[in-house]
């Protein structure tokens, strides 16, 4: 009979479920609130806040571990193996995808005003949006005035969506998305060693914003989103990206931001082309005090900073 380390038990318990299903069975998650998901073979079993409810059992839990038992059925050593990665997902739950429609971008509107207004707001310079723009990654599009982030493959083809409502908290990947090539802002420089990593593309914007806030050239780093905490954005942009040799991780300053840096550590620990080039690879999270992500951290310095540009014209 089989059985499993202490070790391993304890790193089964690092995952999530969301971050595991968003991993490996990206096909099985559907939102179904700002900020819920559902599964596609259970519209009642809800994931939100770091835990999930299966409803209609009346069961739940925090970790992928306790859905694996729950919910597929599997036994505690099945369950553990599945999650460190000794056995497979099983064939039959994967066999099952949901057919989905092929990738295409959302039509873009012609004056992207909505847009603009909403990114400005949230205090991203006018010249970082321009240079997305032009880049062929930010638009905003003809059906509800959404933003839309777009990232791009090494030949430049569109890859991935995701939206972001100007007029509420919609967030949404276009269908079909392939989210190993996410939204990102490429370095003035090809052959830039460093990467800025953030969860979100407003929050990777923003980074280069505070670059540019603190007057340094915000063209002289990478800045990537994750759209999430999960590692294969970043594995994929690295492999792209052989210069690159220093990553900051910058997600955010709460318990699922910590963990994800774990992960993303730990991807880079466990792939041995990158664990021997990559030679910085710290933690970058924003200040508590200023909020949890660095959006929050950017709009902090913005208004201060007019703060004091009203009090220096006051004084004249």
């Amino acid at each position: 009979m089989s059985s499993v380390t202490k070790e391993q038990i304890e790193k089964a318990k690092e995952w999530d479920l969301l971050s595991y299903l968003q991993t490996y069975e990206p096909h099985e998650l559907k939102r179904c609130g700002p900020h819920e998901y559902c599964t596609c073979a259970h519209d009642s079993l809800k994931i939100s806040n770091g835990k999930w409810c299966w409803n209609s059992r009346g069961v739940g839990g925090r970790t992928a571990l306790d859905y694996l038992i729950k919910v597929r059925g599997m036994d505690f050593v099945e369950a553990v193996e599945t999650l460190c990665g000794s056995r497979a997902p099983p064939p039959q739950e994967r066999s099952r995808p949901k057919p989905s429609k092929p990738f295409a971008l959302p039509e873009a509107s012609r004056f992207p005003t909505a847009m603009l207004s909403y990114l400005q707001g949230r205090g991203i310079h006018p010249e970082l949006l321009q240079a997305c723009i032009q880049a062929g990654t930010l638009y905003e599009s003809k059906k509800y005035q959404n933003c839309v982030f777009v990232g791009k493959d090494l030949k430049g083809r569109a890859r991935f969506a995701c939206l972001r409502g100007t007029r509420d908290n919609f967030k949404r990947d276009v269908e079909g998305s392939d989210k190993r090539y996410n939204f990102s802002r490429l370095a003035a420089d090809p052959q830039c060693p460093r990467l800025a990593v953030a969860e979100s593309p407003i929050d990777a914007l923003s980074l280069a914003a505070l670059v540019k806030l603190s007057g340094g050239r915000w063209q002289d780093s990478h800045y990537l989103s994750l759209g999430g905490t999960a590692p294969r954005a970043m594995i994929q942009f690295l492999h792209d990206h052989p210069h690159v040799t220093q990553v900051s991780l910058c997600l955010d300053n709460d318990r699922a931001g910590m963990e994800g840096m774990e992960r993303l550590e730990q991807a880079v620990r466990e792939d041995p082309a990158l664990s021997q080039r990559v030679t910085m690879l710290h933690r970058n999270p924003p200040p508590r005090e200023f909020g949890k992500d660095f959006n929050e951290f950017l709009c902090a310095h913005v208004k201060a900073e007019r703060a004091q540009r009203r009090q220096r014209e006051g004084a004249r």
